[in-house]
């Protein structure tokens, strides 16, 4: 049983005085009357394998060595030593374990300076097994050399059980740590399992005098509460409190700062470092860099470039991988130009400085396939990607949705042996998942030999994704049974896949379990609740977690500003916009997007051309496709149709079908034939499979009753064999997602719901309804028309919700595509007839329909 209990003080503890051992061979000669010369050429061989190790050569020194002992001379334990030191210093272990069979060989009797030497050979060549074996052939040999090599031997190998048990038995053999030993022991404790030992020993370490006077017990004390969790202001405490500091110690320490986050204080810290006289180093450089990428600041970066090349370090393989990096997630505008310039100067790449580049073409966004190229550029190269790079590689076919790709690419891994390291299996679920072969994903995740959070974390969002809430929230439970522990992305991911399809009862009951959690006040979870409660229908609860989560970023500010835009609330989402102009958070493109979809939503063209002007003016924002897409839109909502197709011609790039649907959709709310078809043949002209083309053009032809167009259309699209994406829409009740297509009756209770179909339409007639036939988008009698009105899919999914709900809480529903205009108008119709309001979420936006109104004024 190992004592974990220390010596109260130093003086506590018994030193070791251990009796000298004799060790003939280093011993002073005999006397005179004694002495007998060996052969002279033992000396002259002896001499020369002094020289070969004076001037660095140590395989002549080692054939010189061999020499000897084909002669059946060996020299004496100081030469042996010399021998062992000069190999571990080069790290020519293979020699070093030469040097060891011929002092076996030798039959000399070894000391613990020779035994010693031994285990740091075996230690640094990974041999932690032999080590261990010689240290218990020492028996009372062993000396705190000993010791503090048998700890940095198991604390270098990933023995950190091993390293403090070592530890722990050397105090209680009577030995007093030196600074070797503390090292190697904190090294072993630098991890979660072991940190609360750490903290114990630190406090030992305190009264020993070492903590303010030996840098390396620093060093690892920094990285042992960093390692071990996450905690860097006891970190920073210890940097702060050494007295002497090296370049290795502010690197570390600029390092740690950067890998937790905390960038600018790394970049505080560097300029410190230059302030006290110490020269960065290609590490310091490397950190400082990584440090701006991680803060997108690119102009502080090309500083830091300027600063690499003053040094004579831009050609350096680590230097070079950074700037790359830093390029690469900097420039806004997503070229990649500046990291390519930087890659393709380095004289010399290596598996990190491919990876770094081509990762950077894979976040850049729309260069997957320059990624594919790189990559296949580094294979035949002879550069052997590692798991980091299959990792990119497999992100860059799941963004080509290329699953052929992805699965020539894990052939390759397999064939390398990668494929049981995690971020190699995450990266192939999400490749899977994004291809929308959910089955595969499942499988990769199945097969993964040891699941971590990451990996459930990457399938429960998959799943999250592809609207499968069910297997999401099973997986949640399974998380919880493994032990493995959830972390705020998980939840994010959850909340994320309720939202997604409208389960606002599923996203309660994850709130509950964030509260238990001790999440609350996690701010990645807070905007997820934010944007969970508004794209569930429930904007005034998404508004409480806003009010309740204190200091919001600029997410938090947009998903709320968003939020109110879909509701159709757009004076209270520019007041919300305004109060974050006065709390100092600087708008992104995206909160631009909502604060324009906000004046679209309800018309306020003025408003809403004020925003986009100013954007740039004031917080310069340049207007991306996104932007000219809400403002096409807000001015063809209006009907304002050729000012919007005047700016579709007027924008400084050329508009993608974005844009142009948006227009051809304005132009089929008002019958404008000429401009809808100019906006299909241009949408056409750079897609000629883009299906929502046809079908909004086809139902423009309908609107105006030009069936025989219509036919020519629908040909087209067989030919081509392009489908229309079927119309549904969905409720929860009970936790439970129920599904309606147009015309459904696989529903256990369809016939329940078609009853309340019929009794609404007898109600809601004798209150002035009268059904808008126009809306049916077929050649069919007038009656036909009107019984095909009540086969919708929302109105399926509301009288569904009528006979299952009993509560006063509204009616939910949530489509996939634009509400049908009849279905609109008789929602308002329902509301007064049953005194429920009922929450609609379309593709577009929110209606809320209470009192026979609706929120959107009629004007969506």
């Amino acid at each position: 049983m190992i004592s974990l209990s220390l010596p109260s003080s130093p003086a506590k503890i018994p030193l070791h005085s251990p009796k000298p051992t004799n060790h003939p061979s280093r011993q002073k000669p005999p006397s005179s009357t004694t002495f007998k010369p060996q052969n002279s050429s033992f000396y002259s061989l002896k001499d020369r394998l002094f020289h070969h190790l004076n001037v660095g050569h140590l395989q002549k020194a080692i054939s010189t060595l061999d020499q000897m002992s084909q002669q059946a001379t060996h020299p004496d334990l100081i030469t042996y030593s010399l021998l062992l030191k000069s190999c571990i210093r080069s790290h020519n272990y293979h020699l070093g374990h030469l040097v060891h069979h011929r002092l076996t060989q030798s039959g000399l009797e070894l000391d613990s300076v020779i035994l010693n030497s031994l285990i740091s050979l075996y230690s640094k060549c990974g041999d932690w097994q032999q080590a261990h074996e010689i240290f218990e052939s020492m028996g009372n040999k062993r000396d705190l050399v000993s010791w503090s090599a048998l700890i940095s031997c198991y604390a270098n190998n990933e023995k950190e059980f091993e390293a403090i048990s070592a530890f722990f038995d050397m105090l209680e053999c009577g030995f007093y740590p030196n600074e070797y030993c503390f090292t190697g022991v904190f090294r072993a404790c630098s991890n979660k399992e072991n940190i609360s030992l750490g903290e114990i020993i630190f406090g030992f370490l305190l009264k020993t005098g070492y903590f303010e006077s030996d840098v390396c017990v620093g060093c690892a004390l920094i990285d042992m509460f960093v390692k071990g969790n996450g905690d860097l202001e006891s970190a920073y405490k210890v940097f702060d409190r050494m007295p002497d500091r090296n370049l290795v110690t502010w690197t570390l320490m600029i390092t740690r700062f950067q890998q937790l986050g905390f960038s600018r204080d790394a970049v505080g810290l560097f300029l410190d470092m230059v302030l006290s006289g110490y020269v960065p180093d290609r590490f310091t450089l490397s950190g400082v860099v990584s440090a701006c990428a991680e803060m997108r600041l690119l102009s502080l970066g090309r500083q830091f470039h300027c600063l690499v090349m003053k040094s004579g370090l831009d050609l350096d393989v680590c230097v070079g991988c950074s700037l790359v990096d830093m390029y690469a997630k900097c420039v806004a505008d997503g070229s990649v130009d500046d990291a390519r310039k930087v890659f393709d100067r380095m004289p010399v790449h290596n598996v990190m400085s491919w990876t770094a580049i081509i990762t950077g073409y894979v976040q850049s966004g729309g260069c997957d396939r320059e990624a594919i190229e790189l990559f296949l550029e580094m294979v035949q190269g002879q550069v052997k990607p590692n798991h980091f790079t299959f990792s990119s590689v497999l992100k860059a076919c799941a963004n080509l949705s290329d699953i052929w790709l992805g699965e020539q690419v894990y052939a390759l891994v397999v064939k390398l042996r990668l494929e049981s390291i995690n971020c190699v299996g995450n990266s192939l679920i999400s490749m899977y998942s994004r291809c929308g072969n959910m089955e595969n994903a499942r499988k990769a995740f199945d097969v993964l030999f040891e699941k971590n959070l990451v990996s459930y974390n990457t399938i429960v969002n998959a799943y999250a994704k592809s609207l499968n809430s069910e297997e999401a929230f099973e997986l949640f439970n399974e998380i919880e049974g493994t032990g493995t522990g959830v972390n705020a992305f998980t939840f994010a991911s959850l909340l994320s896949g309720a939202s997604s399809i409208g389960a606002i009862g599923k996203g309660e009951q994850i709130h509950a379990r964030i509260l238990k959690s001790g999440f609350k006040s996690n701010l990645h979870i807070c905007n997820a609740l934010i944007s969970m409660y508004s794209r569930c229908g429930n904007i005034e609860a998404a508004f409480e977690v806003f009010n309740e989560m204190g200091d919001g970023n600029v997410i938090s500010w947009t998903s709320m500003i968003t939020g109110f835009a879909k509701h159709g609330f757009a004076t209270r989402a520019l007041e919300t916009f305004h109060k974050m102009l006065e709390a100092g958070v600087s708008p992104n493109e995206v909160t631009y997007i909502a604060v324009l979809s906000a004046c679209s939503h309800v018309g306020l063209i003025s408003e809403g051309l004020k925003h986009f002007k100013s954007m740039k003016v004031e917080h310069g924002i340049v207007p991306r496709m996104e932007h000219y897409a809400c403002v096409v839109d807000l001015l063809g909502r209006s009907g304002r149709l050729e000012e919007a197709m005047e700016l579709v011609n007027s924008m400084p790039f050329k508009a993608d079908a974005l844009v142009l649907r948006t227009f051809l959709g304005a132009c089929r709310v008002h019958g404008n034939m000429d401009l809808g078809k100019h906006a299909a043949e241009m949408i056409l002209e750079q897609d000629p499979h883009d299906p929502a083309a046809y079908i909004l053009l086809s139902n423009l032809h309908a609107s105006a009753g030009q069936w025989e167009e219509v036919a020519k259309i629908r040909k087209k699209m067989k030919e081509r064999n392009l489908t229309k994406e079927a119309g549904c829409s969905w409720i929860e009740v009970e936790n439970k997602v129920h599904k309606f297509y147009v015309g459904d009756t696989s529903h256990p209770q369809a016939q329940e719901i078609y009853d309340e179909l019929d009794q609404l339409a007898l109600k809601i007639k004798e209150l002035g309804y009268i059904p808008s036939t126009d809306f049916v988008l077929h050649d069919v009698e007038e009656e036909l028309k009107e019984q095909y009105l009540f086969q919708h899919s929302e109105k399926i999914a509301v009288a569904y919700g009528f006979i299952s709900t009993s509560t006063s809480r509204p009616i939910r529903v949530f489509k996939n595509l634009r509400v049908c205009g009849d279905c609109h108008t008789a929602f308002k119709y329902f509301s007064i007839v049953r005194r429920k309001e009922i929450v609609l979420r379309d593709a577009n936006r929110f209606h809320h329909f209470k009192d026979g109104t609706c929120s959107c004024n009629d004007y969506w």
